[in-house]
């Protein structure tokens, strides 16, 4: 099983980072962008100063408004924001291939049906063999070839293993899974968790209250990844803890920087306000707390940070909310 080129449908900074590590790993790449001025610019400049600005862009790399010219690729990097995926897929789903995969590399849960991307994949396109990407890392850093390492999730060993030979690159380092939900559940919940360490930074509440954030944030990422049919090992690995780690250690997450906004005494409206690049724990907090409930699942922080978007408790709430629960024993 060979894979020569690569379509990657979303021009944003990760969309744009993936396609870089696609050329780097001998793959002749096309992106796809919504809007046709992105795309004359990003032909014409070789940068994404939109969303991934001071990156110089492969020469090789190709650039397309229309999701048909992807039609003819070996393999499809899906990578709009997760509130469109389904919307982005319906409308390839003319020019897909039957059998051709795609690698789902956008983390949330869908509000309204809160389902995960590989289920939008299965309704929208029955015949793509599913993948996930997901992992700690940075676009601005994945596009400059830093070192970085992440989970590819592929309930097919043998397609895995081709896709993890095909994605591999100088600097790009994909470990293999068979756990897709592990890979998805970690990925979801950790945008909203990221929202409340940058709250912590903006009330500047001190390292150990940012650690313990962490550390019981983790627990409430494994419970519910376990509740949705995950394996904890997976959540442990670099799809969940890791990506967890890096999202809330640094304003350059869109979550974190969301939060240290919040925490600092800015509005909703104000911290989401000219923003070009989507926060995707705002979009995901609601269908996240909604599928908590429905499991009977305890994610307090992640319900927190959700009950504070939706302008239902402020700040000192959220974070009274949290000290002032029932001493109790410490478990996942």
């Amino acid at each position: 099983m060979e894979f020569r080129t690569a379509g990657v449908i979303g021009a944003g900074a990760w969309g744009t980072a993936l396609a870089q590590v696609c050329v780097r790993a001998g793959l002749d790449t096309i992106l796809q962008a919504r809007e046709p001025q992105l795309v004359e610019t990003l032909t014409r400049t070789r940068m994404n100063a939109l969303y991934l600005p001071d990156v110089p862009l492969a020469e090789s790399l190709r650039f397309t408004a229309d999701l048909a010219d992807l039609g003819g690729c070996d393999v499809i990097l899906a990578v709009p924001p997760a509130q469109h995926m389904r919307a982005t897929l319906t409308a390839f789903s003319p020019h897909h291939r039957a059998g051709v995969p795609v690698v789902l590399c956008s983390k949330g849960v869908e509000r309204g049906t809160m389902k995960l991307m590989t289920e939008v994949l299965a309704e929208t396109l029955p015949d793509a063999p599913a993948a996930v990407l997901s992992g700690p890392s940075f676009a601005a850093e994945v596009s400059r070839g830093l070192p970085t390492a992440v989970t590819l999730a592929c309930a097919d060993p043998v397609l895995g293993q081709a896709l993890l030979n095909t994605l591999s690159a100088p600097g790009f380092r994909p470990y293999l899974a068979t756990d897709l939900i592990g890979a998805e559940a970690g990925g979801a919940l950790k945008n909203v968790l990221a929202i409340a360490c940058g709250i912590s930074e903006g009330r500047q509440l001190g390292r150990s209250a940012h650690a313990a954030l962490i550390t019981r944030g983790f627990a409430e990422m494994t419970r519910l990844a376990v509740a949705m049919g995950a394996e904890a090992e997976t959540v442990a690995g670099l799809c969940g803890l890791g990506d967890l780690v890096l999202t809330c250690s640094s304003p350059q997450s869109r979550n974190m920087s969301l939060g240290l906004a919040l925490g600092q005494g800015q509005t909703v409206e104000q911290a989401l306000a000219g923003k070009r690049s989507v926060a995707e724990g705002y979009e995901s907090a609601p269908a996240v707390r909604e599928l908590a409930a429905r499991l009977g699942v305890e994610i307090p922080i992640a319900e927190g940070v959700a009950a504070l978007l939706a302008g239902e408790i402020d700040v000192d709430g959220l974070i009274d909310g949290l000290l002032s629960r029932p001493l109790k024993a410490e478990r996942v």
